[in-house]
């Protein structure tokens, strides 16, 4: 994946002027909910514990609400309703908790630009079931899930931002905005875009590199491994939410990354065996 902001296409102004105002640093980075902040802190902290993640949440009583409503969706598929945070730390686990916390934070505090809501909405689709599939790989090869998960779930964070960038470009600049060359900007500088969110929000350095390197993973170094979970799981969700991009499952297993990965077929089966347990969760999320 290129970034692209060298040599824009000459023939494309909005491009260009997009191009110009990352080159000066003109560009408004959303912050991190505080709450979220602190999750992932305390999620990375050997003092984790159901009592400090429960004391975090009761902070922001909409999110509080949030993950009690997830929490007893059938995506969780709880024997006996969830009255507490507590309770449903002892009954998902502190990481799913947690997981749950930080998507819904990130949500409400992110994917916002008034008028593209639909766009921002599939945007969040995305990355969600991009994080659930980074599990299931992850899992697959006997790694770390939590991590993986958010790796997943942030690979594509500076969409947003850049979506608020371009939009703000186009109207200022009387410049037209396409569909096609709207979604190509995004997909083009992205990372570029993201990797100045997650060194903002202090976010753990394997995110980073995925971030930056999902779609060009040998350029991830230390991290190639995480970078290589993340663009299986990106892969894994554009198949699953569009299944015309690849044209089949057989056409998506024949990508270079699942042998990179030491996948197997069998493991791949796995993998798309998990669809709807995966879109069922994504549809917790976002209800």
């Amino acid at each position: 994946m290129s970034l692209g902001i060298e040599t824009p296409a000459p023939a494309d102004p909005l491009r260009i002027a997009v191009a110009e105002r990352l080159a000066e640093g003109d560009l408004r980075l959303p912050l991190l909910p505080r709450v979220a902040s602190q999750v992932v802190a305390l999620v990375g902290s050997p003092q984790a514990d159901a009592n400090r993640l429960a004391e975090l949440i009761h902070r922001d009583p909409a999110l509080a609400g949030h993950v009690l409503r997830i929490a007893n969706s059938p995506a969780y598929m709880p024997r006996m309703p969830i009255v507490s945070l507590q309770q449903a730390v002892s009954r998902l686990g502190l990481n799913v908790v947690a997981e749950i916390a930080l998507a819904a934070s990130i949500q409400g505090g992110v994917f916002k630009v008034p008028g593209y809501e639909s766009v921002l909405l599939q945007l969040w689709r995305h990355a969600l079931t991009s994080g659930a599939f980074a599990k299931e790989v992850a899992r697959a090869r006997r790694l770390n899930v939590e991590g993986a998960f958010l790796c997943g779930l942030l690979h594509a964070v500076g969409k947003p931002a850049l979506l608020q960038l371009v939009t703000d470009v186009a109207r200022t600049r009387a410049l037209p905005l396409e569909p096609t060359p709207l979604f190509a900007l995004l997909n083009d500088l992205h990372p570029l875009v993201g990797v100045r969110i997650g060194q903002q929000w202090g976010l753990p350095k394997p995110v980073l590199a995925a971030i930056e390197h999902y779609g060009s993973y040998d350029q991830a170094g230390a991290f190639r491994q995480d970078a290589m979970i993340t663009f299986l799981a990106d892969r894994l969700a554009t198949h699953v939410l569009d299944p015309s991009v690849f044209g089949g499952d057989q056409a998506f297993r024949d990508t270079r990354v699942i042998a990179d990965l030491n996948l197997y077929p069998d493991d791949v089966v796995t993998l798309l065996s998990r669809k709807d347990r995966v879109l069922e969760l994504v549809s917790a999320m976002v209800a």
